[in-house]
C-alpha cells in the first residue's frame, strides 16, 4: 500500500464539474493499493496518517507535535492507482503493481472505515472516476508512506 500524505490548509476533488470532497485543514490523502494487501496494511496505514505528528502545537511554523487527530482536522481520501506505476521500461507505465480494481475498490472502502472510525471528518474522491483534486498543500508538507505485504507492523 502506497499513500502520499500531503498536510493542507484546503483540499477539494471534483467530479463533472460538481465538488464531491471537500476538507479544510488536514490531510489529503492519496491512496494507492497493491495485488497483495490485506487489512493488516490498512490498519497499519490508517493508525500512521491518523498518528503521525505534522502539526505545529501552536498552529504556528515551530516544531512538529500534533497529529491530525489532535488538532480535530479533516482527511481527504483518493484513490490513486497510478502510484504503482513502473516507468522504468519504454514510454508507456505498467499498471500491474496496482490491485485489480474490483480488489482495490473493496480495500479503499475499508481504509477510509478504518479512518472514519476515528471520528474525523473524512470525505473522498469516486473511485474509478476522471478526478480534479485542488489541493492547498501547508509547508509545503508531502511524505511517501509505504506499507508491503508481512512488514513489520
Amino acid at each position: 500500500m502506497r499513500v502520499i500524505l500531503q498536510r493542507v490548509l484546503s483540499s477539494r476533488v471534483i467530479v463533472d464539474s460538481t465538488i464531491i470532497g471537500q476538507i479544510d485543514r488536514g490531510l489529503n490523502l492519496l491512496v494507492g493499493i497493491a495485488p497483495t494487501d490485506t487489512e493488516v496494511e490498512l490498519a497499519w496505514m490508517a493508525r500512521k496518517c491518523l498518528e503521525l505528528r505534522l502539526f505545529p502545537a501552536d498552529g504556528s511554523e515551530g516544531r512538529w507535535e500534533k497529529s491530525v487527530q489532535e488538532i480535530g482536522g479533516e482527511l481527504l481520501v483518493v484513490s490513486q492507482f497510478t502510484l504503482y506505476g513502473d516507468c522504468r521500461k519504454g514510454r508507456r507505465p505498467s499498471f500491474s503493481g496496482s490491485a485489480a480494481p474490483e480488489r482495490a475498490e473493496q480495500l479503499y472502502d475499508i481504509f477510509v472505515e478504518k479512518l472514519r472510525a476515528s471520528g474525523l471528518r473524512v470525505e473522498t474522491g469516486k473511485f474509478g472516476a476522471m478526478m480534479q483534486v485542488e489541493i492547498e498543500n501547508d509547508g509545503p508538507v508531502t511524505l511517501i508512506l509505504e506499507r508491503e505485504a508481512g512488514g513489520e507492523v
